[in-house]
């Protein structure tokens, strides 16, 4: 048995079990405790560091190197979703203990969507080696346009799939329950949580397109690129939890995150004009970022400035 079929048996087990361990723990809606998400959250943050021992043990040094620096990125670009996911379930008025169960089924729909773009994404870059200036410039766009633009209001209106499944899909008109679909006189109906869910999928499919490339910065590597993104997904669902409460606090963290993008999409293009920054540089640049950001943050608020500054979503 080779190295590569016991890193990839040994994470598709650990994935399986934990997905029923969490599925099987959350079968029914209830409202997410503060103590119940930081509980998940550093079961999820202790496996991945634990999974990284396990490649530097096996791999080596760089690829524990490149697991972390990639695990990182998508954990901060992850956050970005959060925003998203609190103004999506603003604009629907969806009660806590529902959106851990949208939550819940869109995140499943997540990791299925990562690993299709991931292999794709892998397979192109290795044919097309110019998609790297492609890649490197649209990551550098995203995070001007998060820096700097304005920030947008949620219109489920304007949502593609949502306008799609209105035109043939029943739906009753409030949240009745939990159920996304229930059968009445003969037919089959939608609730309105099942086009929440929509939204949350689509919205995902959106960060996926900056997320995925700014990994194949530090990475062409399927196996790392995939763990990466799986172990950054899988604590999602307790990571808004545990920061829904507070997220007006951190100010300027977009920055940081945007700071970040910026980064990735530079080390993309100079990859082509034959420059590469260490993985160890690359890592240091991405943890000094976030430091910076949630410092200045903490600051703002003890000094009374956060008021304005980063009360919009990203």
């Amino acid at each position: 048995m080779t190295t590569s079929t016991i890193l990839w048996g040994g994470f598709i087990l650990l994935v399986v079990i934990m997905l029923a361990v969490d599925l099987g723990m959350n079968r029914k809606s209830h409202r997410v405790s503060f103590k119940e998400a930081l509980g998940w959250s550093i079961l999820w943050v202790g496996l991945a560091l634990a999974f990284n021992v396990g490649i530097y043990f096996v791999q080596g040094q760089q690829k524990a190197l490149e697991f972390l620096t990639g695990y990182l990125i998508e954990k901060s670009l992850s956050v970005d979703n959060l925003f998203v996911f609190i103004m999506i379930f603003t604009v629907f008025g969806v009660r806590g203990e529902l959106q851990a169960r949208v939550l819940k089924w869109g995140i499943l729909g997540a990791l299925i969507m990562r690993v299709v773009f991931i292999f794709l994404g892998a397979e192109l870059l290795e044919r097309f080696q110019w998609l790297f200036y492609i890649f490197g410039a649209v990551l550098i766009y995203t995070a001007a346009k998060m820096a700097f633009g304005a920030s947008e209001e949620m219109d489920p209106d304007k949502n593609l799939m949502v306008r799609l499944a209105r035109k043939v899909l029943p739906m009753t008109r409030k949240i009745r329950g939990d159920w996304f679909f229930t059968r009445r006189l003969g037919l089959w109906v939608a609730s309105p949580l099942f086009m929440v869910l929509l939204v949350v999928e689509s919205s995902d499919l959106v960060f996926a397109l900056d997320s995925i490339p700014a990994i194949f910065a530090i990475t062409l590597d399927p196996f790392i690129v995939l763990t990466s993104n799986v172990f950054a997904i899988m604590g999602l669902r307790a990571l808004y939890f545990l920061l829904a409460e507070v997220m007006g606090m951190f100010a300027y963290l977009k920055y940081g995150i945007s700071f970040i993008l910026a980064f990735v999409g530079i080390k993309m293009i100079l990859i082509m004009l034959g420059v590469h920054i260490p993985i160890a540089i690359s890592l240091g640049v991405i943890v000094l970022s976030l430091v910076v950001a949630i410092g200045l943050s903490l600051l703002a608020n003890r000094m009374g400035y956060a008021d304005g500054v980063s009360g919009e979503t990203p």
